[in-house]
């Protein structure tokens, strides 16, 4: 049984005058939904043997904030190809995981966060796969688990989705701005 859970990235600050998107930092609102997330992830007692994200900024910062709340650096290896991977991209990714781990954590971006989970969990995956085709928000965790031995198995719609959690699910006030 390999578990792998998927986060993206928390909301950025469009207001910060940077010239690439992959140096874009995160917002106030966006540090407060990653350290609620972290604070989350180990209130439900998740670990993981293997941590892998995109170096963007805004995924490097949720990180850190991510991991206050956890209480643990989740020390990540680095990948460029997760960088606004496609969900083909994260399939290769997920299939060059150390064989050794059984709980993975990959932090990244949509679509492609979005589309990979739409892949992988069947269309009669339940009511969390229809929150997740609605919309994948900013800080959003998804977990899948996939009755296999090793990563190279994983294939599309084979996933089971354990959980998908939104930030304006621990606290309202982490929803969608009023406009």
């Amino acid at each position: 049984m390999k578990t792998l859970t998927l986060l993206r990235h928390a909301k950025s600050s469009w207001d910060d005058p940077v010239s690439r998107d992959f140096d874009r930092p995160l917002n106030p609102k966006g540090q407060r939904a990653a350290q609620t997330m972290g604070r989350h992830m180990r209130a439900l007692g998740l670990v993981f043997d293997h941590a892998v994200a995109s170096p963007a900024v805004r995924v490097v910062e949720t990180l850190e904030h991510v991991g206050t709340g956890y209480g643990s650096d989740l020390a990540p290896a680095w990948d460029q190809r997760i960088y606004l991977a496609s969900a083909a991209t994260l399939l290769d990714v997920i299939h060059e995981l150390p064989a050794g781990a059984d709980h993975v954590l990959l932090i990244g971006h949509n679509p492609g966060l979005e589309d990979l989970v739409l892949a992988l969990v069947p269309e009669d995956g339940g009511s969390l796969r229809e929150d997740v085709e609605i919309k994948f928000p900013t800080a959003s965790l998804a977990q899948m688990q996939f009755d296999v031995g090793d990563w190279e198995a994983v294939a599309l719609g084979l996933a089971r989705l354990k959980r998908f959690v939104r930030p304006r699910d621990l606290d309202p006030g982490l929803g969608p701005d009023r406009g």
